[in-house]
């Protein structure tokens, strides 16, 4: 009975949350490169901010920022440059702004 408890509380916490994301500090503990782009059309990736870990939808733009590293997904760092990013972003004003604009990029986020 604890094994199916156990198992179905796992299998909730996966399925019934956003894409959680921690920003470092330092480059070697990151995941991921991300840059910040001026204009929609630039960016790999449009972004919404998410107030609430609520979103049942994975790898789609809706990123909700964890206080700790070990709650996240991915852990990222702010570049400077466009150049140095694995991943460039924007971010968007509404929830139904988020998608990708550059879907090879995808993988990246998993």
């Amino acid at each position: 009975m604890k094994f199916f408890l156990t198992l179905a509380l796992i299998l909730f916490s996966v399925i019934g949350k956003s894409q959680t994301i921690f920003s470092v500090k330092y480059l070697s503990q990151a995941d991921l490169k991300v840059f910040v782009v001026k204009y929609e059309s630039q960016a790999d990736l449009k972004v919404f901010k998410l107030q609430y870990n609520n979103s049942n939808e994975k790898n789609c733009g809706k990123w909700y920022f964890v206080k700790y590293a070990s709650q996240a997904d991915k852990k990222i760092f702010f570049v400077n440059y466009a150049s140095q990013a694995d991943l460039k972003i924007f971010f968007v004003r509404y929830n139904s702004q988020a998608a990708w604009n550059n879907a090879s990029k995808k993988h990246l986020m998993y």
